[in-house]
């Protein structure tokens, strides 16, 4: 898929233990069209957040092509692999990881900053994501004040602000209670849409899985 924003091309990554080797990935081939969203499916241990962890850039020893963008990405050094998560990425994760000190605002203006932005446009493209995510209310509000949801939703906004080709969301609700998680997930859904970007959403929640674009599942290390 030339037009891919990301596709990886007999991806692996394996290590040894005890004098074991441990395959966690092998081989896999996967394409994520523009603006599509796809549930990356499979138990614990399947291999999900590795997968991420591989596309996101975020870690080395692996085997294979991963190209963002049509971008060659695997060989890359570690400023260049800062620079394509910072222009072409965002990342959601399962605990939300924001900074306590920043408010819900500042923990989505910051990543503008470094990317280069104004503070007048990454203030008001905060507040618009922000409000767009039903919390434009609480801007000015610490992660200590916010419950588990609006956290996640501020989680959600901060990967979005440099407008991303690709969103990487490891268990984006997996911390959350059943109706909670599907509201955010809703949220999350409709925002990236809106937005334009494409995301590969790892879960193993068959019933969340099923209300994206398409579904792919990883057993063992072998996409499915």
């Amino acid at each position: 898929m030339s037009d891919a924003v990301l596709e990886t091309i007999g991806l692996a990554r394996s290590f040894t233990q005890g004098g074991e080797t441990i395959e966690v990935l092998r081989g896999v081939n996967l394409a994520v069209a523009p603006g599509e969203i796809v549930a990356l499916l499979g138990p614990s241990g399947s291999g999900k957040s590795t997968l991420l962890q591989a596309v996101g850039l975020l870690e080395g020893g692996f085997e294979g092509s991963i190209r963002i963008a049509g971008a060659e990405a695997a060989q890359l050094d570690s400023h260049q692999r800062t620079v394509v998560r910072r222009d072409r990425l965002g990342f959601v994760y399962q605990f939300h990881h924001l900074l306590p000190d920043f408010d819900a605002r500042e923990n989505v203006v910051l990543p503008q900053l470094i990317h280069g932005a104004g503070q007048a446009a990454a203030e008001a493209r905060a507040d618009a994501l922000l409000a767009a995510l039903g919390l434009g209310h609480r801007l000015t509000h610490r992660p200590s004040q916010l419950s588990g949801g609006e956290q996640q939703r501020v989680a959600v906004a901060r990967a979005l602000a440099n407008r991303p080709a690709l969103v990487l969301a490891d268990e984006p609700t997996g911390n959350l209670d059943e109706q909670t998680a599907d509201v955010v997930l809703a949220e999350f859904l409709r925002l990236v849409r809106g937005e334009g970007s494409a995301a590969l959403v790892a879960t193993h929640n068959e019933r969340l899985a099923a209300k994206m674009d398409r579904v792919v599942r990883l057993h063992d290390g072998v996409l499915q």
